[in-house]
């Protein structure tokens, strides 16, 4: 397996290096056929008598889905055990799932004649309810006004992937995420699945429809 090692605001030691080639064994042995594992060190530095912090990012490419771990220590070796084991757990609990699946009926599955999702707790909103909302009904409460806090909100895009919804809970796994947005292969709506207490799921779905603008004109 190819490993990349790069460090931002921090230099990477032989050192470091030789600790990652020996730390990987453990992602290995889950991931026989993992291609490539990407490793990223950034120091932090922060003011205010704050102490600065490492944070190693692991990015794992095989032929599957790209599996994702983080962690941060001051110690950036501290650091890297603690996403090393994140990953591994991630790719334990993947593997045990994919044996699961082979031998017992996965607990989600959609039925064909009714048309629902079996085994994910799915509560559809009323006719009543979804009215309410539109129409303003449903009182909302005023946020009460705080002092502004400037807010650093870190964005990702990426490319809209079309499939099931226990593919999507397995993708859920591997990027050690609760959450996991995706397009629903079955109904073409954007989805997201999300993790409850235990190991349960939950589905939210959007029914997607033309914009105010776009019906208006239709209507005229």
């Amino acid at each position: 397996m190819e490993t990349s090692i790069v460090g931002v605001g921090v230099g990477i030691t032989d050192r470091f290096r030789t600790v990652v080639e020996e730390k990987i064994a453990r992602i290995q042995q889950f991931a026989a056929k993992a291609q490539r594992l990407e490793v990223k060190v950034t120091h932090r530095a922060y003011r205010g008598g704050r102490v600065p912090d490492e944070t190693v990012e692991l990015t794992l490419v095989s032929k599957g889905p790209v599996v994702r771990a983080e962690a941060v220590d001051g110690d950036k070796f501290v650091a890297l055990d603690l996403a090393i084991d994140k990953m591994a757990e991630q790719l334990r609990r993947a593997k045990e799932k994919r044996v699961d699946g082979r031998q017992h009926p996965r607990g989600a599955h959609f039925e064909k004649g009714t048309g629902s999702l079996e085994g994910i707790d799915v509560q559809p909103a009323s006719a009543d309810v979804l009215r309410a909302v539109a129409t303003g009904a449903v009182p909302v409460p005023e946020a009460e006004e705080e002092d502004y806090s400037p807010v650093v909100i870190r964005t990702k895009n990426f490319d809209a992937e079309w499939m099931t919804v226990e593919e999507a809970v397995d993708r859920m796994e591997l990027v050690g995420h609760d959450f996991f947005l995706f397009i629903d292969a079955r109904s073409d709506h954007p989805s997201v699945v999300y993790r409850r207490k235990g190991w349960d799921y939950g589905v939210i779905s959007l029914t997607t429809q033309a914009a105010p603008e776009q019906a208006e004109a239709l209507a005229s």
